[in-house]
């Protein structure tokens, strides 16, 4: 090989190989253990290739090891956001995107990716993506090019032809469409297989009307009971989870019967519905932050008056509809929806759910221990124990007091490795 081929090989073998046997020590004045709620004094978190191997108080460091010093500090776990779009930003609204060629949104995809990890992040489910972005940023992390979370990718969103997860906005004689609409469930499952095989690792289905598209009205559900099974039927098939986007009640309900993991928005879920969700253990996904960008940036991005005015209709009722929600036992997960807000500002949801219900460590389980599950990923994700990746954040005061502790987040560690 040509000298410059053989330096490009060895960058690759040290990007995507770890230093074996790499042991790093992380100590702080205290941590949250987030499945009991207490906080242990002076831990000393070993980290050993890139997953805890214990979880000690005031012991001696071992010779040797990478020392991380944290001290003054609250040490938590990474944290996880069920539901962002990482090639998206507010900032270009409407018909404005369309001043930029098709990989400008991968470039910006790489950067909201490294804002996202250094704001607290470590792990992120990103529902719904265009031409493959975000499964080639994931991939370049995971081969060490670029630095960014933990992605549980699901490329193309499905849905139906004309629906909210179709291209709404462009005239006939552009024949823009998804390609992953379907019209009947044997479509639809195809169009799950097809996601699949291009890396998906969760399926995302419409089943109702959003905010952001044209022509649409969030409340009302766009694929039957039968595509939405046969969409939740092959995702499970597979062994992925399925997330659905429903706004409505008709298709939160449908979806719930469907078999879906986890329900994107539920902002208008009906008694039936949190019953329904309570029943079969089904996961409510809320982003109930993003509303005040919305309604107050919005029309300067460019977003269109028909998407302010639906956002303005269903915000409070998705706010009122967390509190119920929550406080009938429905299993809650932090879902921010990153791109609608940026993606910098996601931390500030921590403080509206507290306002809506939940107590700090209710707020903060929704982004560790309760989104590991619906991820399934218990025990990998969203806590500081043996076997778990070591990922970590920390914070100067205490978040038990103040959840907004989260907005600003001191020290991020991904895999035992300090976020730089």
């Amino acid at each position: 090989m040509k000298p410059v081929l053989l330096a490009a090989a060895a960058i690759v073998s040290l990007a995507a190989t770890p230093a074996l046997a790499e042991t790093v020590v992380v100590t702080a004045d205290r941590m949250l253990d987030v499945e009991t709620g207490r906080y242990l004094a002076d831990p000393v978190v070993t980290v050993v290739d890139g997953k805890v191997a214990s979880v000690q108080s005031g012991v001696t460091l071992p010779d040797g090891a990478k020392h991380i010093d944290l001290a003054g500090h609250t040490l938590l776990p990474g944290l996880i956001d069920m539901h962002v779009h990482l090639d998206g930003r507010p900032e270009y609204g409407g018909y404005s995107g369309l001043q930029f060629t098709d990989r400008f949104w991968t470039a910006v995809g790489v950067a909201n990716a490294r804002t996202m990890l250094e704001i607290g992040f470590t792990t992120v489910r990103n529902v719904g993506d265009d031409d493959y972005n975000v499964i080639g940023i994931d991939q370049a992390i995971e081969e060490g090019w670029i630095i960014g979370p933990r992605i549980v990718v699901a490329n193309h969103s499905l849905g139906a032809t004309g629906g909210h997860c179709d291209e709404t906005f462009l005239p006939p004689s552009f024949d823009a469409k998804s390609p992953a609409v379907g019209d009947s469930p044997d479509e639809l499952r195809k169009r799950v297989r097809e996601q699949r095989k291009y890396g998906a690792e969760v399926i995302k289905a419409c089943a109702t009307g959003g905010v952001f598209s044209r022509n649409t009205a969030p409340g009302i559900q766009q694929l039957t009971l039968e595509e939405l099974t046969a969409i939740a039927d092959e995702a499970h098939f597979w062994g992925l989870k399925a997330a659905a986007h429903a706004h409505g009640a008709p298709g939160i309900k449908a979806a719930i019967r469907a078999g879906f993991d986890t329900i994107e928005h539920a902002s208008y879920a009906d008694d039936e519905a949190i019953r329904l969700a309570k029943e079969h253990g089904t996961f409510f996904s809320m982003d109930i932050f993003n509303t005040e960008y919305t309604l107050s940036q919005g029309a300067a991005n460019g977003v269109l008056e028909e998407n302010i005015a639906k956002e303005r209709a269903l915000s409070q009722a998705q706010r009122d509809n967390f509190r119920r929600a929550h406080g009938a036992g429905v299993k809650m997960v932090f879902a921010s929806d990153a791109a609608v807000m940026p993606h910098e500002l996601v931390g500030g949801q921590f403080r509206v759910m507290v306002e809506y219900g939940m107590t700090p460590l209710e707020a903060i389980r929704a982004a560790t221990v309760t989104a590991a599950e619906a991820l399934g990923q218990e025990g990998e994700v969203g806590v500081i124990k043996p076997g778990a990746w070591g990922d970590m954040i920390a914070v100067s005061g205490d978040p038990l007091a103040d959840v907004g502790e989260l907005a600003d987040v001191d020290a991020v560690i991904k895999g035992g490795v300090l976020v730089e």
